[in-house]
């Protein structure tokens, strides 16, 4: 990971991986200001990498937005409309304020009939500056980008836009842009109103809603450098089609991971296929293998032949690879000619695609590589073998922080703090020995459930999940023979 820090008006700005995030908004828009607080009267600032066609061919788009607008029904300003200034209004609120959850409900009640009301008489709108600045141009000379500011017709909102031909792109060209961001912020809130502050820039995307496996990126994973950096290098060749034609080069197609259960080898294959932004399709066990004769051959065939006519970029996941075809125990017996038959058929097709059908990349993962003949994944079928192990203990701290920091932001409300700030990742990195990704997961969905029942038999007054909580759900969690007494 690479790192940029610069100073702009005595604010410290991190610039975090900005060539991959370049690379990364070829296929989508990125979103690199995440949590920033910035000085009155800006209440909101977002910022946006993307791509485009231009007359004059591709370009990436850098546009951020800087919003001076107050949410104008937002929870807090409800409440304070309906409790007002009376004493018991005063009341009222220090019983919430003290997490009394029957005064919250019947508060918070009485507040959406009154939002309902309030927004259809007109009176959500709040009073804006009378804004009728005339678009201009803010301009960086060292690289030569130039944004242009427009203004609502309110006066509230400035956004800035900047293009840059896609092949003279450069990391250059970010940090040049955010400049011209945080120079726009200045205009509205002062010259000295950014000295002290930190802002960092990162595609480390924490989305508001729940990461399911369909959506996990490679920026969520945790705990495997090396293994995201080296997909990360395979997400780039196919995102750069015109860079593999002009040298001729063959992109992998075939990739190979193998490791112990639950290290997330499903997972990363689901992250690769989203950065890349390319479909998932993952073929399992039964629709291969048939009992009856020539059937799993047939099936084969028929998955590769729609694999070739696939026109847009395709992750095909042969999951547990070796349940599907395997050399081991093979012999003369009935069942053992018809994996060899079935190999030998994957061998062919897998040969075939690759000269077919550049838009495919093929994935595999198994738990017990020994089983899978050594042919069946010679390079030139699976050129990349990527081995992903069980987590070390920093590695183990990094998924605790991911996931912790994922969760807080997906359920975490203003009043409602999910995690205690006293959380030493590092203890429970120790703690968990020997676990997996999927084992520290079901560490936290224990937690979770178990602070859920707490809440639903109290009404809500209920604490945030401590060190010692999280620590007796992995120690309940391995158990006498839990993960850590596997070798690590």
């Amino acid at each position: 990971m690479t790192e940029t820090s610069f100073q702009y008006a005595g604010a410290t700005v991190e610039l975090i991986d900005a060539a991959t995030t370049l690379a990364a908004a070829r296929v989508n828009p990125v979103e690199l200001l995440r949590k920033a607080a910035f000085p009155a009267p800006v209440r909101r600032v977002e910022l946006t990498v993307s791509s485009a066609e231009a007359a004059g061919g591709p370009v990436h788009v850098f546009s951020a937005e800087i919003s001076t607008e107050a949410d104008p029904l937002s929870k807090e300003r409800i409440r304070a409309l309906v409790l007002g200034n009376d004493p018991v209004g005063l009341l009222l609120a220090k019983r919430i304020e003290a997490g009394d959850p029957v005064a919250t409900r019947l508060v918070d009640g009485v507040g959406a009939a009154a939002a309902a009301a309030y927004k259809k008489l007109g009176l959500d709108r709040t009073a804006q500056p009378a804004g009728h600045r005339q678009p201009a141009t803010l301009a960086d000379a060292v690289v030569g980008l130039q944004a242009s500011v427009t203004y609502d017709a309110s006066g509230s909102i400035v956004r800035l836009r900047a293009e840059v031909p896609r092949d003279d792109v450069q990391p250059a060209h970010l940090q040049a842009f955010v400049g011209l961001m945080l120079q726009a912020v200045l205009e509205l809130t002062g010259p000295d109103s950014l000295a002290g502050r930190r802002y960092v820039v990162s595609r480390e995307v924490l989305p508001r809603v729940a990461t399911t496996t369909a959506t996990v990126t490679l920026d969520q994973v945790g705990g495997l450098a090396d293994v995201v950096a080296e997909l990360r290098q395979i997400a780039v060749s196919f995102r750069h089609p015109e860079a593999m034609a002009r040298w001729g080069a063959r992109r992998p197609q075939g990739i190979l991971m193998y490791g112990p259960p639950g290290t997330g080898k499903t997972m990363l294959s689901r992250a690769l296929a989203n950065e890349i932004g390319a479909d998932f399709r993952e073929i399992r066990t039964p629709e291969i293998l048939d009992k009856w004769l020539g059937g799993s051959e047939r099936n084969i065939k028929q998955i590769f032949r729609d694999a070739r006519r696939y026109r847009v970029p395709t992750l095909m996941l042969f999951d547990e690879f070796d349940s599907i075809i395997s050399y081991a125990g093979s012999g003369g017996d009935a069942a053992s000619q018809a994996i060899n038959a079935v190999a030998g058929i994957f061998k062919q097709e897998m040969n075939d695609l690759i000269e077919a059908n550049q838009n495919v990349i093929v994935v595999a993962t198994t738990n017990f590589p020994h089983r899978v003949d050594d042919s069946l994944i010679r390079s030139g079928r699976f050129d990349v073998k990527i081995s992903v192990p069980r987590p070390d203990e920093a590695s183990r701290a990094e998924i605790f922080r991911k996931m912790i920091a994922q969760l807080r932001s997906v359920h975490e409300t203003p009043g409602f703090t999910m995690f205690a700030d006293d959380l030493d990742l590092t203890e429970l990195a120790r703690a968990s020995h020997g676990m997996t990704g999927a084992d520290i997961k079901e560490v936290l969905r224990r937690v979770q459930l178990a602070k859920a029942m707490q809440d639903a038999h109290t009404g809500g007054l209920v604490a945030p999940i401590s060190q010692e909580e999280l620590k007796a759900s992995v120690i309940d969690l391995r158990g006498p023979h839990g993960p850590a007494t596997a070798a690590p």
